[in-house]
């Protein structure tokens, strides 16, 4: 079997990164790409807030293009020794820029147009993560290549078959692609560059009945060559479906002038098998890093004898953090009904989509779901007066980004400076969630500062109802005489409350004329027997009405 150059090349160089997504989606501008270092991490430029980077860490310049802010970048990149730094091509390669990268050591690299940053690191940081789960040494090796390396896999199946090859996960995302995608069609690099089969080519594919043949059969499908879409034809394609006993975990696409000869089905057949136990590795893998990192993080966020150490394993000892929390939104109309495996999904995807924001964010940043929220710790950077207020923006642009397809309620606890203040700020966080989730203000960012009281009412009510409190005093003689006459007292005395005294705009909210509001008002004092003028009992009377009387909401 030939060996793609990459399969030797260590899995988290910037050599490897420039072999497997080169051509496709990176083309090398300017540098060498095999200076000695694996790369730590793949991080976002902004501009505004910029982050602490790691050692060798890839970066990507999302809107940066001109020759003097990208040669100035590139020299504040050297004195934090990054690797590597992304750009949208076609770059401009002045005489500033090269001097600044020689004298960085930073190798540029130009991401081609129509290529979506999202999808570029997404696919970076699966290439650099594949194969890193915690196993045995002994199955670090499947076929003769690196375990759930499917980058690797790719380009020894295209070498097998002589053709380009993607590998798809069974909502047709590509997961890993081999060399020589320039030997296909338009549609197939348009599928690359999208991460993800172009809608109308599938819809063809649904109607020529191809996917309903891979999910039935475990066989080679030959599929013929259809129109693209912009005036030409593709080629053709076999696929295969990727099983694992019943399951079908994915699919196998090469691109071919013409049928398969007996003998490259027959390695196309054996190479569906070889992708089943690297798939099957990657999600073994990663279940186990979420897993061992959900623990660190729930550790952590516990506080005790065993969090420091957590923090440590974390890489997040000795600084302040941010903490966050990210729940669903369940009161949403989209979850009437639904099943609790299909809201069980849906929480690990809002999870996986919270975790890759807030590695965007900060590279050395810890996110995970423990039971139903996911939590993030993101290192302080900047002026700590300012640390909640850039919290809420990290969750803005989230909630910008996950829309209303995952609907989530987001909390922002108070900045942790030690670490007893963790577990004090994960607190604070479930809390928040509690406000929001009870249908408290109709937000979905919530701040502990902002909903403390909120929070307390919430947390009394729990009490009452756990030692069954029931209204007394002047609340329980207003309540029984409007079950007994069907009065309005207590909705009055309600409205009156809430408008501070002020009759015009109590009258109003219950829509009756201010005479008729007063005359209640003032039976209200009178069967109730109490003192509206005295401010111990209106307090008292208030806090009776949100703790024991929730489900009689207040006036708009």
């Amino acid at each position: 079997m030939e060996q793609h150059v990459s399969t030797a090349r260590p899995r988290r160089s910037l050599g490897r990164v420039v072999d497997d997504l080169g051509a496709t989606l990176l083309e090398l501008a300017y540098g060498d790409p095999d200076r000695p270092g694996e790369i730590s991490a793949v991080v976002f430029h902004d501009p505004l807030d910029q982050p602490v980077l790691p050692p060798h860490a890839l970066v990507l310049g999302v809107g940066v293009d001109a020759s003097d802010q990208v040669a100035a970048l590139i020299r504040v990149l050297g004195r934090q020794n990054a690797a590597a730094l992304v750009l949208r091509a076609p770059i401009s390669l002045t005489d500033e820029v090269r001097a600044a990268a020689d004298e960085a050591a930073v190798t540029v690299l130009g991401l081609r147009r129509g290529a979506p940053w999202g999808h570029l690191s997404e696919l970076l940081r699966s290439l650099l993560t594949q194969g890193t789960g915690a196993v045995p040494p002994e199955e670090e090796s499947l076929g003769g290549l690196p375990a759930g390396d499917l980058f690797a896999v790719a380009n020894a199946i295209a070498a097998l078959l002589d053709a380009p090859i993607t590998i798809e996960d069974r909502s047709s995302r590509v997961l890993a692609f081999s060399g020589r995608q320039d030997e296909a069609d338009p549609s197939r690099v348009e599928t690359i560059l999208g991460r993800q089969v172009p809608e109308r080519y599938a819809r063809v594919l649904h109607e020529r009945g191809v996917f309903r043949e891979l999910l039935r059969s475990g066989q080679p499908v030959f599929i013929q060559p259809t129109l693209d879409g912009i005036g030409g034809l593709t080629l053709p394609r076999v696929a295969i479906s990727v099983r694992a006993g019943d399951e079908v975990l994915g699919s196998i696409w090469a691109a071919v002038p013409a049928r398969l000869s007996e003998e490259r089905e027959e390695a196309l057949r054996e190479s569906a098998k070889l992708v089943a136990l690297h798939m099957l590795r990657v999600r073994a893998g990663a279940d186990v890093q979420r897993r061992m990192r959900a623990d660190l993080l729930s550790t952590a966020l516990e506080g005790g004898a065993a969090a420091g150490e957590a923090l440590e394993r974390l890489g997040l000892s000795g600084q302040a953090l941010l903490v966050l929390g990210v729940a669903l939104d369940e009161r949403s109309p989209r979850y009437d009904g639904l099943d609790s495996a299909a809201v069980v999904h849906e929480r690990q995807q809002l999870s996986d989509a919270f975790a890759l924001h807030l590695s965007a964010i900060h590279p050395r940043s810890a996110a995970a779901a423990v039971g139903a929220v996911s939590y993030g710790l993101v290192p302080l950077t900047g002026a700590a007066e300012k640390a909640e207020t850039r919290a809420v923006r990290i969750l803005q642009d989230f909630l910008g980004r996950v829309g209303d397809r995952l609907p989530p309620i987001t909390a922002v606890g108070p900045v942790a400076f030690g670490l007893p203040d963790v577990a004090h700020s994960r607190s604070c966080v479930d809390r928040v969630l509690r406000v929001l989730r009870d249908g408290g203000p109709h937000r979905r960012i919530g701040r502990f500062d902002e909903l403390q009281g909120e929070a307390l009412i919430s947390e009394l009510r729990d009490l009452a109802t756990a030692r069954s409190e029931r209204p007394t005093g002047a609340l329980a003689r207003l309540a029984d005489y409007d079950r007994r006459h069907r009065g309005n007292l207590v909705q009055t005395l309600r409205a009156w409350l809430y408008a501070f005294g002020d009759v015009a705009a109590a009258s109003e909210s219950v829509a009756v004329h201010q005479n008729t509001f007063r005359y209640r008002l003032r039976r209200a004092a009178e069967v109730g027997q109490c003192d509206l003028n005295d401010p111990d009992q209106r307090f008292a009377m208030m806090v009776q009405l949100q703790v024991l009387c929730a489900d009689a909401p207040p006036p708009p």
